[in-house]
Formats: C-alpha cells, structure tokens, sequence
C-alpha cells in the first residue's frame, strides 16, 4: 500500500480524509492541521466519519514529512496565501512526496504557467524526485477531462461550454460566499473574487488547458461579469437572511477567444436563491449541478449532479473533484518524477472499491 498524509483539514481536508481512507491502494500515515486546537485529534473525529482511524493529528511538519510518505494530499488553502502553499508543497515534493492539491492555480496549465514558478517547481522535482499534480476543486474534471471527452463524439464545433449552476445558500462557507463572492452585499460592493482579472487567475488555465488539447490557439482571454439584486429580502436555511436590494445572482464568464469570438469557455452562474435572476441557467432539479455543452453539430449537453451523503450537491462535487486528486496517486507513484496536469494523468476504474462499505 502506498502511504500517504493529508495536510490540511477544512472543507477540502476532511474530503481529502475520507478519499484517502477509501482508496484500498492507500494508506493513511499522518496528518498535518495549522490550528494547535485540532492537534491530536484523530483522522476519523475530523472527518467526520464517526469512528476513529489510529492516525492523531499533528502541527509538526518536519516529523511528518521525515516520515517520508509517499504521497501527499495538500489540501490547505491557497486563495489568500499562495506564496506559503507553494514553499509547503515544494517542502513536500522536495522529500519525495507525490503531491496532489488543488491550491496552485498557475500550475492547472503547467506547461503554459509562469517560467520562474514552473522552474522552481522542477527544480524541487529534481532535487528530491517527488511529484505534483494540480487539479481544480470546482471541480476540475468538469472544466478540462469531461469537456475533451465529450468533444471527441462531435461533428463540428463552435463552442466549448464548462458550466457551473449552484445555489449558493447550500455551502458551508458564510464567509466567502458573503464577502469573497458579495451575496448579501449592496451593489456597489466589490467582490475579491469577482475583481477584474481574478476569475482569469483562477480559470484561465483551464481555458488555457483545452485550447492546447483541443489544438487551437487563444488569441485572448477574455473576462465577462453580469451580477443581480434580490427583488425581495429572503431567508437561508444555513445563512439567515439576505436584503431585498443586495446581491442576490452572479453570472461571469472566461472566455477563450478564437478568431475574434469565444470559443472555450468557463461560465459560473451561482444565486442566493432560485427566484433570482430566473432568466440565466438553471440546473435541471435541486441545489446545483456541473455541465458541459458542445455547441456544434450535434450539439451535446451533458450535466452531471453529485450529492453526498446528506443529499448536498456542492459538497458531492467538491467531494468528486478531490476524488479526483486522490485516485490519481497511484498512477503517480507508478510514474517518472515530474510535473503533471489533467491531460497527463488519467482517470482510471475504482479498482476494488465496487460494493466496499461506505462510513
């Protein structure tokens, strides 16, 4: 069995957990936390799995990583300090480790990423002859595999279409939902997340990603955002109320542009609630679903809706996206130290998990 840590334990961390723990390949040998409260918790208590699993929690990054696991899943968040998960991830890779993590935007489209970062990425590769693997928790599959695959039954295509429909009220993340991504904020506030050239970092490389796939090139990429008042104050089940008259919808999308029109693009339409903005896209039933539309002849649409356990679709997706990472380590430790993106590592059967026991 191939050992493997998980380092950070958030939303994407206790996923990450249960991947890890599910996958008969792996086997889990540490945990690392940033908060000295979750220090000495077990893998299990903070999954949430009801039963413990014999691995404590620890804040000491050098013991762990001493250890040398083979695989790393880094799951700590990289938003708002991605100078300290890279020097962590590079740490990582520099004791041998496969990595996989979704916070390195820049590195979606590896080959195509900045020179002095993907340098010192292979640098750390050849130093400690580890591996990394960056794929995107919104989730990364829906903007880069799926699209191709589905693009492989056309005929003739004009439009590449990533969509992601989601009722922002289901996420457990107040905070950025609130002030990130400005639902329940006046008008003329200005969302980090929503600022001219972010939705770029954050996607552009998977627009990036299926032009190289899909043998094209990008003459640019372009950004569009339409956002839309609540026409009444409603009430969340999980985030109270949000004000008649506060941002209630956001549409934007990145925009691959080919011959002067967009051609591949990403396109995240979210709401506070389904009486929003009626008119944009709806997902076909319940809280959100993921979909990719070929426009062309025929035209395809395919939209895929995962729910966990508790019937909460933005968290079975984020679950498949990290599922993702973690089935992917296998074939990363069979593989030649390296940098690698999503069209390099396969999606490959659940070998041995049919019919398993699910906590």
């Amino acid at each position: 069995m191939i050992s493997a840590i998980v380092w950070g334990t958030g939303n994407v961390g206790r996923l990450a957990l249960r991947a890890v723990e599910a996958e008969p390949s792996l086997r889990l040998t540490g945990v690392i936390v940033h908060d000295p409260g979750k220090a000495g918790r077990d893998a299990g208590d903070l999954a949430g799995l009801g039963r413990d699993l014999g691995v404590a929690a620890t804040a000491d990054i050098d013991a762990v990583l001493a250890t040398r696991p083979e695989a790393v899943v880094y799951a700590a968040s990289g938003d708002i300090r991605p100078d300290d998960a890279l020097a962590d991830i590079l740490k990582a890779v520099r004791a041998g480790a496969v990595v996989v993590t979704p916070a390195l935007y820049a590195l979606y489209d590896q080959r195509n990423a900045p020179p002095a970062l993907r340098d010192e990425v292979l640098d750390a590769i050849t130093e400690g002859g580890g591996s990394l693997f960056v794929s995107g928790v919104d989730p990364g599959w829906g903007n880069d595999v799926l699209p191709l695959l589905v693009s492989g039954l056309g005929g003739t295509i004009d439009v590449v279409r990533c969509q992601e429909i989601f009722d922002y009220s289901t996420y457990d993340q107040p905070d950025s939902v609130r002030y990130l991504v400005g639902m329940g904020q006046p008008m003329d506030y200005e969302p980090p997340m929503l600022a001219a050239t972010v939705p770029t970092m954050v996607w552009g490389g998977q627009v990036r990603l299926m032009a190289r796939a899909l043998g094209v090139e990008l003459d640019e990429v372009r950004e569009t955002l339409d956002r839309r008042p609540l026409d009444a104050t409603v009430t969340t089940a999980s985030m109270g109320d949000f004000e008649k008259g506060t941002q209630g919808a956001v549409r934007f999308e990145v925009q691959g542009i080919v011959g002067g029109e967009p051609r591949i693009v990403v396109e995240h339409v979210t709401r506070i609630h389904p009486s929003c903005a009626p008119d944009w896209p709806v997902p076909p039933d319940g809280d959100g679903a993921h979909r990719v539309v070929i426009e062309g002849d025929p035209r395809i649409e395919v939209t895929v809706e995962a729910t966990d356990g508790a019937g909460n679709r933005a968290a079975g997706g984020n679950a498949t996206a990290v599922g993702r990472l973690v089935n992917a380590i296998g074939w990363l430790v069979d593989a030649e130290p390296g940098l690698y993106d999503a069209l390099d590592v396969p999606i490959r059967p659940a070998v041995g998990k049919l019919g398993r026991i699910s906590q």
